[in-house]
């Protein structure tokens, strides 16, 4: 549940969220917030499977026929690019417009 700023002490014990301030408008901000943040959550996660069904078979020499040849370092910081864009793309989320549900 939710408890507003001003509630009992039992309701922001037992609550999931507690508001600070004693705006009922708020509700509707953090229900937006929700759902920004499933979203970007989606988006990270469909970025990363494509980006690994990509980067893992080249780093383990799949394209080798080819004469295309990643070394272990090289493939190591592409991991961690990926992991980068998706902490890039969360952060997104703190840049977000403040709007409400009116």
């Amino acid at each position: 549940g939710i408890a507003i700023g001003s509630g009992t002490d039992v309701a922001a014990e037992t609550a999931d969220i507690i508001l600070v301030n004693s705006n009922p408008l708020d509700v509707s901000s953090l229900i937006l917030f929700g759902r920004a943040t499933y979203s970007k959550m989606i988006q990270n996660l469909f970025w990363a499977t494509g980006y690994n069904v990509i980067a893992i078979p080249l780093a383990a020499g799949a394209l080798y026929n080819y004469g295309i040849l990643i070394s272990p370092a090289i493939g190591a910081a592409f991991m961690s690019l990926s992991t980068i864009i998706v902490a890039i793309n969360a952060q997104f989320l703190s840049i977000r417009k403040e709007t409400s549900i009116t």
